[in-house]
């Protein structure tokens, strides 16, 4: 349960973050509004494959340039991932569209932000 709703949570932070960066954008298999919420979807999921896997390699990995940069490097490190998703998704024909690697920087920038900020909405109290 806990996972779809990330997954739902993402796809809700990627529709709002191709909204404020032109740069990022999502591109459906269809043209109904369903096969616009599946791709959303499926982008929120390739996502967060790709940054539990390869993201949580590469921040281990590069630990120390993490702490010399004072985090700053994870800028970088997420628009990469944001482009690695564009890259998975391109293969399939559909999916996310990033214009350059700077756009991927701010796409992830603010896909990082909003997706904290609706976490912080819908996260379940602790009571």
């Amino acid at each position: 349960m806990r996972f779809i709703l990330k997954v739902i949570v993402v796809a809700l932070a990627l529709w709002l973050t191709t909204l404020i960066v032109s740069g990022v954008s999502v591109v459906p298999y269809d043209d109904t509004e369903l096969a616009t919420v599946l791709t959303y979807l499926l982008v929120a999921v390739i996502f967060g494959l790709v940054n539990a896997i390869v993201g949580t390699f590469i921040r281990i990995v590069a630990f120390p340039i993490y702490v010399i940069t004072l985090g700053l490097i994870s800028f970088i490190v997420n628009g990469l991932l944001l482009l690695l998703v564009d890259w998975i998704s391109g293969l399939m024909g559909f999916g996310l569209v990033v214009e350059s690697f700077w756009w991927g920087v701010l796409g992830a920038l603010v896909l990082g932000l909003i997706s904290w900020l609706i976490g912080l909405v819908v996260r379940p109290s602790r009571d």
